[in-house]
Formats: structure tokens, sequence, C-alpha cells
């Protein structure tokens, strides 16, 4: 066993462990970094055996509203970047901030367990360290979810997560099972390639373009006043409406939810190719029988192939379950990052957002950072924060029910969740991105 009780330990070098990393150098808390892959970059890298990612795939939120905070994406990226370009962003942040020489590439953490107040972390190679905390930021789209279909099929069923190049649909009669975001853009790539492509859907969702007057409809949200939920929804649904039409003219279910109360669907390929017939909308799968597939209309259709859009399991299997709490599958923590019952045990990357993930990543970094430098250097205010943690369940929603379902049970509106970590930030005395903190630290003052 080698020592490192005054260090911490990040697990993963995606854009979430990256933040962290870069959040605990600056504060000057030694870390040690353990990433499975060979590069930094989380999905994002295709070479990253398990990726969920695929050829075709884009960026969900637009440039300008991304990135990490103080490290824009280049100006000469499209509205929505391409994976590759994504994939050079974060390891230009790596490099930018000096993150790869912290990381330990091709070392995969299998097992932890807390032993009094520190943890003891093995590695594949049969390695224990011991560290004074552990950061979970390995994600959540590892760990595919495949449902269950009654029947015998003849053709080939798979999850999204091995799909990979339009050029596997050639000559195919596809179906693709969900319309999430990437269901939507694996169908539109069928749709150009494949003989025949069918979109199976249990409820109907709000298609909202990914340009607005010209301009992406993330960066046209964030550009406008700041409305309350009760003027917003009607006016953008409004506006969808005169845009849009009718959706359900095209096979789609009417929305059983009101605008915004689910993960938000952002797409424009999908309406053209449901115009102009390239897909066919079908209901739910009831049954597989031999070359065909039976749905829930009674109605059939010859398929060759079957992909699953169908969401991941959250996992995080080098943690056992006893020492986190978990709810629908998710794990309980607060502000989506801190453990309640261990408070040396942290999740970044454990949530689901209707904005940018990376500035938000940034921004819980940042909290995490100074609890565990003030454990340390300022246990009055790290206690503090113990409090709020212990007493409060903070509503993320920012008055939007979210449909009820698994996925949204860990759901949190971007502009809400800003707003309290901002609320905790003041209370306790912490400083929030972009007050100078960090310019203190490089100039050699201290922060407490």
């Amino acid at each position: 066993m080698s020592p490192a009780a005054d260090r911490v330990c990040i697990v993963g070098a995606g854009p979430a462990g990256l933040s962290l990393a870069r959040a605990l150098r600056r504060l000057q808390i030694p870390y040690d970094q353990y990433e499975r892959h060979t590069d930094v970059g989380g999905i994002w890298d295709l070479d990253n055996p398990g990726t969920p990612m695929y050829e075709s795939a884009h960026f969900i939120s637009s440039r300008k509203v991304s990135g990490f905070f103080d490290h824009p994406m280049p100006d000469h990226y499209p509205d929505y970047p391409s994976h590759r370009q994504i994939l050079d962003y974060t390891r230009d942040f790596a490099a930018t901030y000096g993150l790869r020489d912290d990381i330990r590439f091709g070392a995969e953490v299998t097992h932890s367990e807390h032993d009094g107040d520190s943890w003891t972390v093995t590695l594949a190679d049969g390695t224990l360290q011991t560290y004074r905390a552990l950061v979970c930021a390995t994600g959540t789209t590892w760990s595919p979810r495949l449902p269950t279909v009654p029947g015998e099929f003849a053709g080939e069923v798979r999850h999204s997560a091995t799909y990979r190049d339009p050029m596997e649909f050639r000559g195919r009669r596809v179906l693709v099972v969900g319309l999430g975001n990437s269901g939507a853009d694996i169908v539109c790539d069928a749709a150009l390639i494949a003989d025949a492509s069918f979109l199976s859907v249990r409820r109907g969702y709000h298609v909202i373009p990914k340009h607005l007057f010209g301009v992406p409809a993330d960066e046209f949200a964030e550009s406008g006043p700041s409305l309350p939920l009760r003027v917003e929804r009607p006016v953008f649904a409004a506006l969808l409406r005169v845009l849009q039409g009718d959706l359900t003219r095209y096979g789609l279910p009417k929305p059983d939810h009101k605008l915004f109360e689910s993960h938000p669907l952002l797409n424009s390929q999908l309406l053209h190719h449901l115009q102009h017939g390239d897909v066919t909308v079908k209901a739910d799968i009831a049954a597989f029988e031999g070359d065909r597939v039976r749905f829930t209309d009674g109605s059939t259709e010859v398929v060759d192939l079957v992909l699953f859009a169908t969401g991941y399991d959250w996992a995080i299997p080098y943690v056992p379950e006893k020492y986190f709490t978990w709810r629908d599958g998710r794990p309980d923590l607060y502000l989506t990052a801190f453990n309640r019952e261990h408070r040396n045990l942290f999740g970044i990357s454990y949530l689901e957002v209707n904005s940018s993930a990376y500035t938000l990543f940034d921004r819980v970094s940042n909290v995490v950072a100074q609890y565990l430098h003030d454990q340390v250097h300022a246990p009055d205010r790290a206690a503090a924060f113990d409090e709020l943690m212990s007493a409060e369940r903070p509503d993320l929603s920012g008055g939007i029910r979210f449909i009820d379902s698994p996925r949204h049970t860990s759901y949190v509106d971007g502009r809400a969740f800003r707003k309290e970590l901002d609320r905790v930030s003041e209370r306790v005395g912490w400083e929030p991105l972009g007050t100078g903190i960090f310019d203190r630290l490089r100039s050699g003052q201290p922060i407490g």
C-alpha cells in the first residue's frame, strides 16, 4: 500500500474530471487522477471502449453558451461543434492548464473502501492507494439499458451505444427505438442510408429546432430577458407552433407534458425527414415476430435491425453501493455532488440538465474544491457547509414539474442550479467563479 493520505483521488479524465482537477490545482490541493483509457476526453473519444459516441454526433448545446469557464471554444468552431472538435477542445483545455501531468493513463480503479477518515483505492494491477477524499467523475453513459421484448426476432438487436457509422445501415430496414437526442440523430442517419427507417416512440416530445431566427436556440434563450416560467413557457410554445405547426401530422404523438418538462429534444433534421417520408413513426414495440416487429397499435413492419436508443443505467462500479443512497437508479447527492453521509466522497457529472453541462461542471468543481480546501485550512467554513448539507434539500427544478421518469429524478434546471450554487457560496463565505479568487491565488495570496 502506498500512502497518499493528504491527497485527493479523481477517477476519470473526461470533461468533469478535468474540471475538478483544474479547480484543485488552482487551490493548490494535491491530487492523483486515474483514467482507464489512453487519453483524456471521456465519451468524446471514439477510441474509448464503451463510448456511446457516433460519427455524426455534434454537441447538443451551442458553442457560445457552452464550454469550460474562462476557456471558450474557438471562434472558428460552428454553432454546434462535432464530436471531433469537442474532443480537440477538451484536450486543449487539459494542455492549457497542465492537467495531463497528473493523470495516470491506462489505470482502472476497480474498487474502493472507506477506511476511517480516508479511502483505500484498488487499481486493476493490484496497487492500493489511500486518499483523504474520493471524487467519482466517470459519467453516466457507460451502462446501456436494453429493454426485454417478448417473442423471437430473426434480425439484429443492439443498443445505440454500439452504433458508430451510418454505413452500418446500408441495404437494411432499420428501427430506432426511443426519441431522445441520440435516437433522433441516429434515425436521421438511417433516413439517408437505409432501405427503410422507422422510429418507435412511447410518448410525444416537444421538438426544438437548433436555430431560432438564425441564432442557436439556447443562445436565443440566454440572450433574452429572464422571464418567469409562467410567461416564458407560453411565449416559447407559441413561437414553436408558428415555426413548426402541428407535429402530430407527421405521426409524432402529442406530448403528454408541458414544454420544458422533459429533456429538450433539439433537432432540425428530424422534421425534414418526416416531412419527406424518409422516416416513419411507429408506436411502442409490443413483440418480436420472426422478421417482423409488432407495435402496440397492432401494425407490423419487416425489420433487419432494431437499435434501442433507450438510455443508460447509472453506475459507479468501483464504489460499493452501500456508500451512496440511490433513488430511482440515481445517487442522491447534495447539489448533485456531495455525499451527505461520507463528507469525503463526491460525484462530478451525475446530473441531467437542460443547459450546457461543461459550465456547470466548473461551478460544481469550484464549490467542491473550496470545501476540500476548507476542511484543512478553514474548518469553521467547512462545518457551516456541513450544516447546510444536513438541513437542506434545495429545489433545483426552477419551478418546472419534470415528467415522472427515472431519468428526471436527478434533473436540474441550469439557471436554478447556478443560482443555488451562488446562494450556498455566499452563505458559507466562498467565492463563485469570476470573482477573482483564482487570480489572488496565482499571485500568492491565501484564501483562508
